[in-house]
């Protein structure tokens, strides 16, 4: 499993939110597996998005539509975004 991991600041969460349901990208036909959202406490205005996917060529894929998204959003809808694509090597649940 591969996970593309994205931090960044944003002006509005309510804002962001609309446009990621927005889904300009189309996450599930793009291979998206399942995403998180979440934020840090306290902290209303920082996004983390989890993308999951099984392949790392389609994580890769993705990372690149995003930048150039992102390279048309810039200062509207976020701010200075990160991502890296990371390997899942074990997982458990309780």
């Amino acid at each position: 499993m591969h996970i593309l991991r994205i931090e960044h600041p944003v002006p509005s969460f309510e804002g962001w939110k609309k446009a990621f349901d927005n889904d300009p990208l189309k996450r599930q036909q793009s291979g998206v597996r399942r995403y998180r959202i979440y934020r840090p406490v306290g902290d209303p205005n920082h996004v983390g998005v989890d993308l999951e996917f099984d392949e790392s060529t389609d994580a890769d894929a993705m990372l690149s539509r995003l930048r150039e998204l992102w390279s048309r959003v810039q200062g509207k809808v976020i701010d200075d975004p990160r991502a890296q694509i990371i390997e899942v090597i074990e997982a458990r649940e309780y």
